[in-house]
């Protein structure tokens, strides 16, 4: 798709400018990092847009401060201040349970991770946000902790202008079939693999 320029015009009775507008549903996934930070890249555009933005970390721990989080806060002060940009909220839905899963109970978690999801659906039925970033919902799907053909359901559904972006390894089948942009994340090379750690403004 060179320049933007489409390969095939669907027979779906919308008008070039209805079609341009639908919101959309794009599912960031695979083995290599960039899912994340591709996502935060779209959502800086939304704010810039000045588009309500929602961002829903399911395994960063409370105590984890990323540094997609302090500038998005920094941006939704700037618009609380001055009107540039959007409205900016940022939530972590749970106690950082992605890898370690701890502290609490697996069951704990699962409930944590369900209540996240019903809120999500809470405000895409009130068209609370343009943007929503459900950042490792992925994890609580492949544990089935939440039910993917509800989530699935209720995003096809969802009324508005809402654009969703989920990142997160291995995406469910139906997620991926569902979703109107789908990337996924292949490693050629990592640091890590030759012993090096995480550093800051790279990982964090």
């Amino acid at each position: 798709m060179p320049q933007g320029q489409v390969t095939e015009v669907p027979e779906d009775g919308l008008t070039t400018r209805q079609r341009r507008n639908r919101p959309l549903l794009m599912v960031h996934t695979g083995e290599m990092k960039g899912k994340s930070t591709a996502a935060f890249g779209m959502a800086l555009r939304a704010w810039n847009q000045g588009w309500s933005v929602g961002v829903f970390q399911f395994v960063k721990s409370a105590k984890w401060k990323v540094g997609e989080e302090a500038a998005f806060r920094a941006l939704g002060r700037l618009h609380e201040q001055t009107g540039e940009g959007g409205p900016v909220e940022w939530h972590k839905m749970g106690e950082g349970w992605s890898w370690s899963r701890k502290p609490g109970t697996e069951e704990d978690h699962a409930a944590a991770a369900l209540e996240g999801w019903r809120e999500i659906r809470r405000r895409l039925e009130s068209q609370a946000h343009g943007f929503y970033v459900l950042d490792e919902f992925t994890y609580p799907l492949k544990w089935g902790w939440v039910d993917v053909a509800e989530v699935v359901e209720v995003l096809a559904a969802r009324e508005g202008r809402q654009h969703v972006v989920i990142t997160g390894r291995d995406a469910p089948a139906a997620l991926v079939d569902a979703a109107d942009l789908v990337l996924r994340t292949d490693k050629v090379k990592h640091p890590m693999d030759a012993g090096q750690k995480g550093q800051r403004g790279i990982e964090w």
